[in-house]
């Protein structure tokens, strides 16, 4: 591997300004203004693969946001592995809470601040420098196939739909995700489970129009109130969901799995610290980590309504809105949830006000094996480049593609991030290490290395 090393710090400055020139470009999936933006960073992606060494590549449109496929088949009696990342990225805003633009990435620190950067541009395009390195260096010792898309941000609603139709193109030994976190720089871990999501929306409607609330208020339901109500009941005194079946389907975890678990460190006060708070609360009878990664949660995401503006406007609002999302884990599946949700959140309406839930997107919860070949491969890799052998976690977050790509092509996932819990994904001032970048790219290499060895019977 030295060769590999060699090559990466002789072209570490290309490969950072290669990703900080991604960064920069907007590819927010939600809001239809960076529309684009998206397809811009589409483009951008298929010729950072070319370049890379790639072939066949190409932007492949969808009802949504395009997708970005390429491949390298070195041989066909050798085991390939299937890459999958997302270039859009969540919307920045509020704006006002970065220390720097969003979309003008900064190194400082070393750390890369800037939307994407950890999530997940700055994951998928280690992908890219590895690749390249490998065929630099001597060559890919797997075949290699990758897809990055446009829609995680927003539920991959159409990537289901180009799984179906492209089986035959997609198909490999074993999936390489890196979208995930690890415990710490010196506690190298890999994730071995994800949550799955139901996203909702509700509009509770009060008055046919905005009252003055001195005239009307008292004697009219403000939807406001109602909704706030309607809230403040979806949780009891334990921080228990209190949806009625909620909990049915859910996977309990053994004693052992659950003191395995307990085995990564985690140090509670430097938890509370890092956020800014004084005490955990959640779900009664589990730690915060088992709360953040083993247990279904229901939370607010936002919620709405009436005069939001500068000043003071005494009005009773006609409407009010919130968005919801459930956090699953094995067994619970997303439809059923949703349903379970707009049928509890309907019967619990007080009167005065009429409810409609929306959902957004969903997706499965997923467990992957720790004793696959593939699981292993990047169990060793790590080793090697971290000097000490990685953790099995179980993450809190959802990636949907992982539950479809085992039920549509009937592949295993190996989570393989390098973030960091604290990269701020999803709020502001997100960042990414500079280090993480690096040491993914040595060691992505090294899993592929470990992965063609041990599938051909050597590891």
């Amino acid at each position: 591997m030295q060769t590999i090393d060699t090559y990466i710090d002789s072209n570490k400055e290309r490969f950072l300004n290669e990703l900080l020139d991604l960064l920069r470009i907007p590819s927010v999936s939600a809001d239809p203004k960076y529309k684009a933006d998206v397809a811009r960073c589409a483009e951008t992606v298929k010729q950072r693969m070319m370049e890379a060494g790639l072939e066949k590549v190409e932007v492949c449109p969808t009802k949504g946001h395009p997708i970005v496929y390429g491949e390298k088949i070195v041989d066909p009696t050798k085991p390939t592995v299937l890459v999958y990342g997302h270039y859009d990225v969540q919307p920045p805003d509020p704006m006002e809470l970065w220390h720097s633009g969003p979309f003008d990435p900064v190194v400082k620190d070393g750390m890369i601040y800037a939307r994407g950067s950890a999530d997940d541009k700055g994951q998928f395009y280690m992908h890219f420098k590895a690749i390249e390195t490998m065929m630099k260096s001597g060559g890919l010792p797997c075949n290699v196939k990758v897809m990055i898309e446009g829609e995680e941000e927003v539920g991959s609603n159409n990537l289901g739909v180009f799984v179906s139709a492209n089986k035959e193109r997609l198909k490999a030994d074993v999936v390489l995700i890196s979208d995930t976190a690890m415990i710490a720089n010196d506690v190298p871990s890999i994730n071995t489970g994800l949550r799955g999501l139901s996203y909702v929306e509700v509009e509770v409607t009060g008055p046919n129009r905005d009252l003055h609330s001195g005239v009307y208020g008292g004697a009219v339901s403000n939807p406001i109130n109602a909704l706030c109500e309607m809230i403040a009941s979806l949780h009891d005194k334990d921080s228990r969901v209190t949806i009625p079946g909620f909990y049915e389907a859910v996977a309990e975890l053994s004693a052992a799995e659950r003191k395995a678990l307990a085995e990564a460190p985690f140090n509670e006060e430097d938890y509370k610290k890092d956020l800014g708070i004084k005490e955990v609360r959640g779900e009664n009878g589990y730690s915060t980590e088992e709360r953040s990664s083993i247990r279904p949660t229901l939370d607010v995401n936002g919620i709405w309504g009436g005069y939001i503006g500068e000043g003071a406007k005494t009005v009773l609002p006609s409407k009010a809105f919130a968005k919801l999302s459930m956090r699953l884990v094995p067994n619970q599946k997303s439809a059923a949830l949703t349903k379970l949700f707009t049928d509890h959140f309907m019967k619990i309406a007080p009167p005065g006000v009429t409810v409609v839930v929306r959902p957004h997107h969903g997706g499965e919860a997923a467990v992957t094996p720790i004793d696959s070949p593939a699981y292993l491969a990047a169990s060793k890799a790590m080793e090697e480049t971290f000097g000490k052998k990685p953790i099995p976690t179980r993450g809190g977050g959802s990636i949907p593609i992982v539950a479809l790509f085992e039920q549509e092509l009937g592949l295993k996932t190996v989570l393989f991030g390098f973030g960091l819990d604290s990269d701020n994904i999803h709020s502001p001032n997100e960042k990414y290490g500079v280090f993480n970048y690096f040491q993914g790219i040595r060691t992505i290499p090294r899993f592929f290395a470990n992965y063609a060895g041990m599938m051909n019977g050597k590891g």
